[in-house]
Formats: structure tokens, sequence, C-alpha cells
């Protein structure tokens, strides 16, 4: 579902941030139902999963401090927000995956970007913070902690499901090969990609990597883009179009154009990727990936490095700089080791 995010920058108070919200939730289940109906009545299968873009409920943070956007724009882990949308997923009987700031009872001055996916039933099934991001708090800057708490099985979470298995790739991380073959090795073989990002009629890095990360892997992305973002400074149609679905052989299925749609659907053939799986070959990706051969690298965290809002045992209260001074101080400390 390709659809506008709407920022609540500019909400006066909670209040009005939280009314928009669910003005936008109760938006979104007739959208749903249409396009199903559509599908249906054009020869398609009955749909069993929509993907909802990147932060649709609220468009980003901007310089909003972060204590001051958790409390009036970041979902409660048992909020109203999810209530309503898991409404729409029993009503439909759909699984719904979407993307939104979410706060932590153990990290009550942080909010984390989380993907989620909500089963049938109304309940959330899968809950997945984002790891990498260059403007927010993320479980990795709180390293010790989380795991504390979650553990692996919490950081890289698979919904085994009668779909498929469900893994989540936040926004810009599909970027990143290394978080989604962590979800592929936990045995994820659907990526569900909510992200809000530049379309163009070129192939952007993004879209070559979606084709990279479904090949690589053998799994399936469904990548839901924003249709723009409205109530912003930025022109509505930056993050705008090509929303797509691509197959585990990096073939793009399905792809929409500018503007709201739900013209990036496609039909997911579960058999034919898990013989694809179990067949020895050269496109045999996963199988062949020898992963001892690089455990070394990376247990050398020479790089971005974890625990920066942890201070004195507590959790430290960053402001919007905080990201980029820790990013400046990583590529002084490697190029200072001649690494860059």
């Amino acid at each position: 579902m390709q659809l506008s995010a709407r920022s609540v920058e500019q909400a006066p108070d909670r209040a009005a941030a939280r009314a928009m919200m669910m003005e936008t939730i109760a938006s979104i289940g007739p959208k749903i139902r249409a396009a199903s109906v559509f599908i249906e009545q054009f020869g398609g299968s009955p749909v069993r999963l929509a993907v909802l873009p990147e932060y649709v409920l609220t468009s980003y943070p901007g310089r909003i401090s972060i204590p001051d956007f958790a409390d009036r724009a970041a979902l409660e882990i048992d909020g109203p927000e999810y209530e309503a949308m898991g409404k729409i997923a029993q009503d439909q009987g759909l699984f719904l995956a979407g993307n939104a700031y979410e706060t932590d009872p153990h990290f009550p001055t942080l909010y984390f970007q989380t993907c989620f996916v909500i089963g049938p039933n109304g309940n959330v099934i899968l809950r997945y913070r984002r790891l990498n991001s260059m403007f927010a708090p993320t479980p990795h800057d709180v390293w010790s902690k989380y795991l504390d708490i979650y553990g692996i099985d919490g950081v890289f979470p698979v919904a085994r499901t009668e779909i498929g298995n469900l893994a989540a790739i936040a926004s810009e991380e599909i970027l990143y090969p290394e978080i989604a073959r962590a979800h592929a090795l936990r045995g994820a073989e659907i990526f569900l990609h909510s992200t809000s990002e530049i379309g163009s009629p070129q192939r952007t890095p993004k879209m070559i990597a979606k084709q990279a990360r479904a090949f690589e892997n053998l799994t399936y992305v469904i990548s839901a883009n924003t249709a723009g973002i409205v109530n912003t400074s930025l022109p509505e149609a930056s993050a705008d179009g090509n929303s797509m679905i691509v197959d585990w052989k990096g073939k793009v299925l399905a792809e929409s154009n500018s503007g709201e749609t739900f013209t990036a659907f496609a039909d997911i053939d579960l058999g034919a990727l898990r013989a694809a799986r179990r067949k020895p070959g050269m496109t045999n990706m996963l199988s062949r990936q020898r992963n001892a051969l690089f455990s070394a690298v990376y247990a050398a965290d020479t790089h971005h490095q974890s625990n920066s809002l942890i201070e004195d045992g507590g959790i430290k209260i960053p402001d919007r700089d905080h990201f980029k001074q820790i990013s400046e101080a990583t590529i002084a400390r490697l190029a200072k080791d001649g690494l860059i």
C-alpha cells in the first residue's frame, strides 16, 4: 500500500498529534479493503498480507527533541493505535505490516523506530527495531542492556506463519547486506520493507539493493514506499513511488508509479522458493555462504561502536546532534587506523 505519510510535527500538542494518527489509521482500513476487492475481481488471489510505508502515521521527527517526539508521536506497545490497526487486520483476515516510532518501558527516555506485523487475530506477532539510523536511537546505542532484556531473538525476529516466515527491514537498512542476511539465516523467507525514499524512473541504490537482497538470500522483498509526505516544508512528492515486490530470483514482479496506489501486488510462491532453497547449485547463495570465514573480521568491532547512549550505568538522553558526532568520531578513528 503506497500511501501518503502525514506529518504531526506541526500539531499543537500531544492530543492533536494522536488524533491525527488515529484519523490516518481510520483511512487505511477502507483503502486496503477496496484494493483487496479490486485485486480479486481481476483474477488475483485473496489478499493475505498488506504492507504499509515507513512512519506512515507521523512522518519523520524533524528537529523535535527525542523526549518530546517520544511523548507526541511514539506508539505505546499496547496503545490504542496498535489496537485500531489490529482491528483492521482482524476484520479483513489478513496480516498487516508497517512501521512506526515506539516507546519501550525499559528505555523510557528514548523511542525506537519499529517495524511490526499484526496477525489476522489482531495481535502484534513481530516487532523489529531499526538497528542502523543516522539521526535516532537504536538498540545498538544501548546494546548491552537491550541484549540482556530481549536477547538475539528480539534483535532479529522471524515470525513463522501460514503465509511464510516473515522478517522486517526498515527503510535504508535495505542497503546493509548483513541485516537481511541475519534474518535469512534465522529462517526468513519474506522481507517486509517499509520505506520512505526518493522515487525515480532510473534505478536508485535502494531499488538495486532490493533486488540484490532478494537474490542473495533467496527471499521475496515486499517494499512499500510513501506516496509523498504532507504537512512538512519538503515538496510533497520528494519520497514517492516505486513500491515493488521482488521475487527470490531478484526479478521485479510488480512496481508502482507515483501517488497513492495499491498496484505493487503479486502472488507469493512459497513452494517455488522453498524448492530452490533445497536444491544444490551455483545460485543457492544462502546454503553456499561460509559464515565462519568472516566472524573474526566482524567481531573486531572497529567501526560504529555500541552503547553510545549508556553512561555511568544509565541511559543518556541525546540531542539530535549526538548521532552526527558519533559518526564523525567513527570516521576519524577509522582514518587514524588507516582503515579508510
